[in-house]
């Protein structure tokens, strides 16, 4: 298996509304093929190839002293020169 390498990181609390309003601004983005997350001094640009790996993963996480902590994960991915997979749909 090959070396992770964090390029970018961030995690806030946020109210449903700006959650939904920033991704959709990602999305019109990633539909622009170009992604550009900034936070402070950080930056990073991201240029989008056609062709992308669509993950999306729901998990419970047991944190003992809060709770069950829900997740829903979306994740993009794409090799260079690479192509996506299958359709996922949403319902």
């Amino acid at each position: 298996m090959g070396k992770e390498i964090r390029l970018f990181k961030s995690e806030e609390r946020k109210n449903r509304e700006v959650v939904s309003t920033f991704l959709r601004q990602l999305s019109e983005r990633v539909s622009e093929g170009r992604v550009v997350l900034r936070q402070g001094q950080d930056e990073i640009t991201l240029d989008l190839p056609h062709d992308l790996i669509l993950e999306i993963q729901v998990e419970d996480e047991d944190k003992a002293s809060k709770g069950i902590q829900h997740s829903l994960e979306v994740e993009i991915k794409w090799f260079e020169g690479g192509a996506g997979e299958g359709p996922l749909e949403l319902g």
